[in-house]
This record gives C-alpha cells, structure tokens and sequence, in this order.
C-alpha cells in the first residue's frame, strides 16, 4: 500500500510509466478508499499501461479481461464445467441408481435427486473467469477491465453489483465477496458514452496525449537508444502531426515503435525522405497517410512544419525543426 501521493509516481516512476501528480492522486485516493478507476481517453495514451505498471510497483498480480460486444458472465465470472459433471455422473452412475433405488415414482426421484443436485454444482465444477479470479484470490491483485466500453450496456448493469460491494451473485451457490478488494481498473477509449451508474461507483481519471517534455522524458526510458537531438526532432514531429485532423493520431507506443525503428534503420536525424519511407510505423490510414503526406511537402492547403532551408545540394530536401507543441495535457 502506498504511504503517499509522492510514493505513487515514485513506484510507478520504477516500472518505467511516467505520471504527474493528478494521476498520482487519483490511484491513492482509489487504494486508500477501495474504489475502481475508470481511466478514459484516446487509444494509445497509456491506460492499459498505467494498469500494468500499477500491479508491477504494487507486485500484484495482473489480471486481465478484454471487453468487446457481446461478453456475458460466462466470460467474465465463471462456467459450470459441463464435460465434467457429466463424466462424474457417469462415473457414478452405480451410485446414483442407489440413491433412487426406494422410490416409488418418478416425482419422488426428482424430489430425491434434486437433494444431491448441490453434489454437481459445487466449487469443484465451478470454472472460474476473471472477475472471479479477482474476488476470491488469498492475495488482491490488479484487475483490469479493458475497453469497457466495446462491451454491451447488459454487461455494465451486470458490472455495477462488482463494482460497489466487491461481491457476485452465483445462483447454485450464492453471493461471493472477496475478503479483500481488488484494485480494479477499467479503461474506456470512449466509443460509446457510459452509464451514469457506472461511472458513480469509480473515481474518474482522463488521459490525454502527452505534451512534447512528457513524450520525450517516455521515448528516453522506453527507447533508450535513440539519441537525443533525435528523440526531439521525433517527439516534435509526432506533435505537430496529432494537430492535424486524423482519423487516428499517433498513440504513444506508435512513437515509441517510430523511435525503435530510427534506430534499427541507423538514422542521425528525420528529413522528408524518411517521414516518408517510415510513415506507415505511425499512420493507419490512407487518408491521414494523405494528409500527413501533403503537411510534409508543404501543399499550399497545409500547416508550415517549420522546414529548415535547403542546403542547396537538394533543393527538395530539408531537416526538419518542428515547433514545439503548445498542448498541454500530460501523459
């Protein structure tokens, strides 16, 4: 358990995820009082991140559930294993011819068999999911619930129960609490909006894409081998493009990927060239690919990325000193 605020970003410093106070905050206070998380924002800004390094500063174990449209308890919280029960019952057929040998009719059998159905649907046959897991785990760990909000509205209702008592409902064998809480944290890339309901029982944290000191301090602990005149050339590229109107702008591991692949291909700097060459690392779609294209070669329609003036040599070509991002959100 965390002592204080500046203990957090301390820890969490450790596993390599960069975080400012506010953050810090908000996973303290959640310790301290035992709520949920919901961690929303664009994808790629570092909440599944901040789940995983919070289970590393903390030596929880990580457990995972990915959402998406159409998951059910069975997925979620657990499943009778069916295969087993029927082999049980096979097994024990001699037995359970026994049991119904004195009597007399067919209602008094299932009167007698349904006395021995708590046999079949007991924890032996219970296949626990990852809610589940997370309740009755001896040790509490880090239950992440990713991109909640892929998942149906059904699914969060059946969530709120969780999410306010640490508790489920298992109707053969009934409620279950855990003993001690998990840290639970669910991330929502905002698809869809979420229910009042849900959003009550957690504490709220937003993330954004970094301002350029933030991405840039994250690209020298992630990527170390680039160098720094260009991790900044880099970060400032990465920028000025998420300025543009994209589809989808760059996340931070698609900079970080960017930045890795700098280095494999052994450059000193960025130019035109190998924006170019090395575009779809970051971009995902034609179109932005388009658009980015055209912001590079300077199209009359488009922003002036700060291009130095050509040497000369290559009127075409030029090193670029992209201006300084004046977003202001952190990592």
């Amino acid at each position: 358990m965390f002592e204080s605020i500046e203990e957090v970003r301390e820890k969490l410093a450790e596993q390599d995820y960069v975080s400012d106070r506010r953050l810090a905050t908000v996973v303290y206070l959640a310790m301290k009082l035992d709520k949920p998380i919901l961690v929303e924002g664009p994808a790629g800004v570092g909440k599944t991140e901040l789940a995983k390094s919070l289970a590393g500063a903390t030596e929880r174990a990580l457990i995972r559930l990915q959402c998406y449209e159409g998951l059910d308890e069975a997925k979620a919280l657990y499943e009778w294993e069916y295969g087993k029960q029927l082999l049980y019952t096979q097994v024990l057929r001699e037995k359970i011819g026994e049991v119904l040998g004195p009597t007399k009719s067919l209602r008094e059998a299932a009167a007698k068999l349904r006395d021995q159905e708590d046999v079949f649907f007991s924890e032996n046959f219970l296949v626990e999911r990852p809610i589940l897991q997370a309740i009755t785990s001896e040790v509490p760990p880090v239950l992440l619930l990713d991109e909640i909000d892929r998942a149906d509205e059904e699914f969060e209702a059946f969530l709120l129960e969780f999410l306010s008592d640490y508790q489920v409902s298992i109707p053969e064998i009934g409620t279950v609490k855990a003993e001690h809480p998990p840290v639970v944290i669910l991330t929502s890339n905002r698809t869809r909006e979420l229910s009042e309901a849900l959003k009550r029982r957690c504490l709220h944290l937003q993330l954004d894409y970094p301002n350029a000191d933030v991405e840039l301090e994250i690209v020298r602990l992630k990527a170390p081998g680039v160098g720094e005149a260009l991790a900044k050339e880099l970060v400032e590229t990465i920028q000025e493009i998420r300025t543009l109107d994209l589809r989808k702008s760059p996340s931070i591991g698609e900079t970080l990927d960017w930045a890795r692949s700098l280095v494999v291909l052994g450059a000193p700097s960025l130019d035109k060239e190998l924006i170019e060459e090395t575009l779809s690392v970051i971009i995902k779609y034609d179109r932005d690919a388009a658009k980015v294209l055209a912001h590079v070669r300077g199209a009359p329609d488009s922003k002036d990325l700060g291009q130095k003036e050509p040497t000369g040599e290559k009127p075409h070509e030029g090193m670029y000193e992209m201006h300084r991002s004046t977003h202001k959100h952190t990592h």
